[in-house]
């Protein structure tokens, strides 16, 4: 199945799941009724600034966009995901290119592997989700600069951040050559930060 296919159906799909009609969800993700409209049917390549966007106002991470929903909905769906069956996307944006390696059997894990081209930044909102979303992100070849929050990391390869998705996250390359590197997120029902 086409890439684009796959996340028309999954955002049309997550949309009824929860009653939005095209407008309500434009108003909680801040994404053009028009977009979103051509998003479904597969008509446009949506960065992935404008991907996570729609995750986060349908209470889902990126990574579930990716995924076959049919799959995971079978009577016994596979623990095994194998490399073929894996969806790759590029971001029409920066190129960054992640294939989602979780198999579709459900789980709170799911594993993302990134290639992120050199010279390149992608900025993510990453806020006001309905869940609680746990990354870690290790670094296999390369360096990666995140910025989580205001709080500035510089990652090597074998180094390993986590941080929780809430709050502004960029990713930039500094470099001149491509970085690698596995995401791993975690979600968890949301619970509101206690203050002290």
């Amino acid at each position: 199945m086409d890439i684009n296919a796959r996340i028309a159906g999954r955002v049309r799909e997550l949309r009824d799941a929860r009653g939005y009609s095209l407008d309500a969800l434009a108003e909680r993700s801040g994404v053009s009724r028009s977009n979103i409209s051509l998003i479904e049917r597969a008509e446009s390549s949506a960065s992935a600034v404008v991907l996570d966007k729609l995750a986060t106002a349908l209470g889902v991470t990126l990574a579930s966009l990716f995924e076959n929903e049919a799959a995971a909905r079978a009577a016994e769906p596979s623990p095994l995901a194998r490399l073929a069956d894996q969806p790759v996307w590029s971001d029409p944006a920066s190129g960054y290119r992640r294939r989602n390696v979780s198999p579709p059997a459900p789980s709170p894990l799911q594993l993302v592997d990134v290639v992120f081209p050199a010279g390149q930044r992608v900025a993510y909102e990453s806020a006001g989700r309905d869940i609680e979303v746990h990354q870690q992100v290790w670094m296999i070849e390369g360096t990666m600069e995140l910025t989580v929050g205001a709080k500035l990391w510089r990652l090597q390869a074998g180094d390993c951040l986590a941080m929780r998705l809430d709050q502004p996250l960029v990713y930039r390359n500094p470099t001149r050559k491509p970085a690698r590197y596995l995401v791993a997120l975690a979600t968890v029902p949301f619970h509101p930060r206690r203050s002290a």
